[in-house]
């Protein structure tokens, strides 16, 4: 027969008498039940009149009747006590009763035997009706089931450090023999002193770094302003000089002109002699010509000389515009020679700013958190098994798909995500994990497969991608399906550097403690395009990308 599902009342299976969940339930002729330790005593009261009644519906009975433990109820209330109750319990709020009907009191103490908390009435009750039983009381807290051992059903009142665990007082007999173990109050106090050092240590290392950063802004400015004031009289000397130049140049123009002038002024005196040798010579032709004496003219022609060849074009030694022309020529030519200087010494000067840059690699977390960038999970590539929360910080594998709609960058069999943000610079980030699913953090480039199951379709198992895998407590570094195995102890915070341009890609186990870093791998590579940082995390992790101080200058 299929099984039926019965919704029920916590309310239907409480006493009356003390208001709480039955306790060893017994039922009285009348039908009515109740615990046995409080009809028992209520009954006690009327031992005097030898007339026994129902608490409610005042029903008499005499003589006493006997009470027997009514197995099938007790049976269902513990169930409910144990299910239904602490359901219910996870819904309310960590301080309230859960016994109370109605409006809720607010709850003083947990049972670890019932595995309920009680407001002061309630508590009474339950210490009257348990009378000389062994339940042990705890103080209220968040999800107190938590404190309980499963297996015994006690606090965990120790602290296993041997195998990091709080385990009960039985546990203590029962695979922790021989361990480092100390109370739970103990070791968090420790703890929690190890915290409050190392916080006031990163604090002071904030601060020290704050201070030097500030120093490192003024020496910049300082240097800047002085390289500037230098660069601001070597161009001034510069043009001083390029202006001496072109004075030279304009009095060398101005020299060939007075040459040249020279010349010409000398060739114009002779041909205006010429000029009026030949008017002279002209008006004797023109009085010759005037006479009737034919043997005169005969007689006194030949003293004239014939008219002076002037010729064509007068030599002139230097050609104004021929020098002209080489002049322009030789100050263009300078010209470029000029701009190919500065600009090969201007390439010079930044391609070694840039070697020195990429000589300063970063050293400490402190020099690695200069380059901290803020990342946030990309939903539109997360697989549907995996759930993203704490504004899209945290990332879980969880058993029943999410409804994210469709999407083309959406990854459609492995459970990985990317993140929103590219990168195409220096850039640092940390993230933290837990678990036992293993995880894989990494970067890849946007073009990555989405789709598909195949290996060749997971983090670092294609030439798109690179990653660090941690499983079964074994760490190794993926790319196009190569694997590089480390041997080291698994770290549940890792830190991630990318310098883009040069191709140096590394990954650090990051101690929060010390604020120590120690190297996992280096990978050098050819970087192409920009690199988004992603995750594949297995069923039953979580990862969190994590704060990081960003020290900008």
């Amino acid at each position: 027969m299929a099984g039926t599902n019965i919704s029920v009342d916590k309310e239907q299976f409480c006493c009356s008498v003390c208001l709480d969940v039955l306790w060893e339930p017994v039922t009285i002729p009348c039908g009515h039940s109740y615990c046995m330790e409080c009809i028992k005593g209520y009954w006690r009261k009327c031992d005097l009149k030898e007339e026994y009644s129902c608490p409610q519906c005042r029903r008499t009975f005499s003589p006493r009747p006997a009470l027997s433990r009514n197995t099938m109820l007790a049976d269902i209330v513990e169930k409910l006590r144990r299910s239904g109750v602490q359901e219910s319990r996870s819904e309310a709020a960590v301080d309230e009763c859960d016994v109370c009907a109605g409006k809720k009191r607010r709850a003083v103490t947990f049972c670890v035997k019932c595995q309920m908390s009680y407001c002061e009435i309630h508590l009474k009750a339950h210490n009257e009706r348990n009378r000389g039983r062994t339940h042990q009381l705890a103080e209220v807290t968040r999800q107190p089931q938590k404190r309980i051992c499963s297996r015994h059903n006690k606090l965990k009142e120790v602290y296993c450090r041997t195998d990091r665990r709080c385990v009960c007082s039985s546990c203590l007999k029962d695979g922790h023999m021989g361990h480092d173990v100390v109370s739970v109050m103990e070791e968090r106090m420790e703890k929690q002193r190890r915290l409050e050092e190392a916080w006031k240590k990163s604090k002071q290392r904030c601060k020290d770094r704050e201070k030097e950063l500030r120093d490192i802004v003024k020496y910049i400015k300082r240097s800047s302003q002085a390289v500037e004031e230098d660069s601001e009289k070597i161009f001034v000397r510069l043009l001083r000089s390029v202006e001496k130049k072109h004075s030279e140049v304009k009095e060398m123009i101005r020299g060939e002109e007075r040459k040249a002038l020279g010349q010409t002024e000398k060739l114009l005196e002779r041909l205006n002699q010429q000029i009026t040798e030949h008017r002279r010579e002209e008006a004797v032709l023109e009085k010759l010509s005037n006479t009737d004496d034919h043997v005169y003219f005969l007689q006194h022609c030949q003293s004239l000389c014939a008219p002076p060849d002037t010729g064509g074009r007068p030599s002139i030694d230097v050609d104004p515009y021929f020098s002209l022309l080489i002049l322009r020529k030789a100050l263009a030519e300078l010209r470029e020679k000029v701009n190919d200087v500065c600009d090969r010494e201007t390439a010079r000067i930044s391609e070694a700013a840039h070697k020195h840059l990429l000589q300063t690699k970063p050293k400490t977390r402190g020099d690695f958190l200069q380059y901290s960038c803020d990342l946030t999970l990309d939903p539109n590539t997360a697989n549907s098994f995996l759930r993203l929360s704490s504004e899209n910080k945290v990332v879980t594998t969880e058993y029943e798909p999410q409804s994210y709609p469709d999407h083309p960058e959406r990854f459609d069999s492995w459970a990985q995500v990317l993140c929103a943000e590219g990168l195409a610079r220096r850039s640092y980030w940390e993230v933290e994990w837990g678990g036992n699913g293993g995880v894989s953090i990494g970067i890849s480039y946007k073009g990555i497969h989405r789709t598909g199951g195949n290996t060749d379709r997971k983090l670092g198992h294609n030439s798109k991608s690179w990653s660090l895998e941690f499983s079964d407590s074994v760490c190794s570094f993926q790319h196009n399906k190569s694997r590089i195995e480390i041997h080291t102890p698994v770290p549940d915070r890792v830190g991630v550097f990318l310098d883009h341009t040069a191709g140096h890609l590394a990954f650090y186990s990051v101690s929060m403690e010390d604020d120590s870093m120690t190297l996992l791998h280096r990978e050098q590579t050819t970087i192409t395009q920009p690199l988004y940082p992603g995750f594949w995390v297995g069923l039953g992790s979580t990862l969190k990308l994590c704060q990081t101080f960003s020290f900008a200058a």
